[in-house]
C-alpha cells in the first residue's frame, strides 16, 4: 500500500473512537463522523480509495509500532 497522508484530525478521530469502541461504549455518532472523515479526506485526495484510508488510519491507529 502506498503512503497515505493522513491529517492529524483524522487521526485523533479514530484514536477517540478506538478508545470508545475498547471500552464497550463506540456510539453511532462516533463511528459515523469517523466514517464522513474517512470518505471526504479520500475524496480529496487523489490515488486512495476510502478503502485505503480507512485501512492505513486503523493500522496507524491500532498497531503503532507496525507502521
Amino acid at each position: 500500500m502506498a503512503d497515505i497522508d493522513i491529517p492529524e484530525s483524522l487521526i485523533e478521530l479514530e484514536r477517540a473512537a478506538w478508545t470508545e469502541q475498547q471500552a464497550g461504549a463506540l456510539t453511532v455518532a462516533t463511528a459515523a463522523a469517523v466514517q464522513q472523515a474517512i470518505t471526504d479526506h479520500a475524496a480529496a485526495t487523489s490515488g486512495a480509495s476510502r478503502y485505503q484510508v480507512e485501512a492505513a488510519l486503523k493500522k496507524l491507529v491500532r498497531h503503532p509500532a507496525g507502521s
